[in-house]
């Protein structure tokens, strides 16, 4: 009898709990600055194209949106979260222990993260290299480490301008840190070989070693911007000798104000991140609580149509705008059509 109860009484809090959410009738988003303006195209077509209303998509950072998404299930929780880098196990976790069991992934296309000044200003040829001797707060200099003495892009590499170090880049929250210290950062560390000497200073701790890499200075050179690029382009506006850190979509609608540097070697475009060539590119996510696909109206309609080869494909308004179209978008339209939630996260 006491588990027959107990059955009628969880049917009737789900059943309350889709009548709360029910009576929010538009899809509400939050995440990612980088995949803002592509929800906001996708969001705005689909409230011309569809018989619901317009979602509404707000930003704030990755990571406060994952942090969004898993603070449970009902009608004052956001049901997408739009992410610049993967979900971390502690997203999920935290999406656990709120209730939020079963998560949609949806992988939508790639961008590149560029590095670009003031369009007035000098030509940059950057290697990861260069930008960890520029912001990390520890190198190695002869044999030494030292806190980092580099005021100058000279400094730092001699084929470099003359120039003083100031960079704005992605606050902590944003999910362009992520990449950015992954793939710039702890890159640069360990070309320079920072890396092995921070290891071997706490006794071959590879973990020490690269929290040491990724500490940066703290002096007013590196200036994290917690805002969105809008906030970076109109520091660099004010400041010319700056370099600041944005998405290849952010830049290539700003062409006119800002120059973009190359990279190893390379110069950031749709075509060397589509070929791997760009070294430092990632995928772009949104996270679908799948608990209110069947409660918010068009939920499921609105992730089917952010994926589908008329807004996501090679020909689409996203591509126009600068997403770099999944060559695997197959693959996740059937995945979303059949509602597969995400697994276990591998390396």
């Amino acid at each position: 009898m006491s588990l027959l109860k107990l059955s009628v009484s969880s049917l009737a809090i789900v059943a309350t709990s889709a009548g709360i959410a029910a009576a929010r009738d538009n899809i509400q988003t939050a995440g990612s600055s980088t995949v803002l303006p592509y929800a906001t195209i996708v969001a705005e077509a689909f409230g011309e194209n569809f018989d619901f209303p317009t979602p509404v998509v707000e930003s704030g950072g990755s990571g406060a949106g994952r942090k969004k998404l898993c603070e449970g299930v009902g009608e004052n929780t956001i049901d997408i979260a739009n992410s610049s880098s993967r979900i971390k196990q502690s997203d999920i976790d935290l999406c656990a222990a709120n209730g939020v069991t079963d998560i949609l992934e949806v992988r939508i296309g790639y961008d590149g993260i560029v590095f670009a000044s003031d369009i007035a200003g000098p030509d940059y040829a950057f290697t990861p290299a260069d930008w960890f001797k520029a912001l990390a707060a520890q190198v190695v200099v002869d044999g030494q480490i030292v806190a980092n003495p580099n005021k100058s892009w000279a400094q730092v590499n001699p084929a470099l301008k003359d120039k003083p170090i100031l960079a704005f880049i992605p606050g902590t929250k944003h999910g362009t840190r992520e990449v950015f210290d992954e793939k710039v950062i702890l890159a640069g560390c360990e070309e320079t070989g920072a890396m092995a000497a921070f290891a071997a200073a706490n006794g071959g701790d590879e973990d020490k070693a690269e929290e040491m890499c990724m500490a940066l200075r703290t002096d007013g050179l590196s200036v994290d911007i917690d805002g969105d690029y809008t906030e970076t382009l109109s520091r660099i506006a004010a400041n010319g000798d700056a370099i600041g850190v944005f998405g290849l979509s952010f830049y290539q609608n700003n062409t006119d104000k800002l120059k973009v540097a190359t990279m190893s070697g390379v110069v950031p475009s749709v075509e060397t991140i589509a070929s791997g060539d760009y070294p430092v590119s990632r995928p772009l996510y949104f996270y679908v609580k799948m608990a209110h696909l069947d409660v918010i109206p068009g939920l499921q309609d609105y992730v089917e149509f952010f994926v589908s080869d008329e807004m996501a494909g090679p020909d689409g308004p996203l591509a126009s705008y600068g997403l770099v179209s999944d060559p695997e978008l197959a693959k996740t339209q059937a995945m979303v059509a059949n509602r597969v939630a995400m697994g276990p996260l591998s390396n």
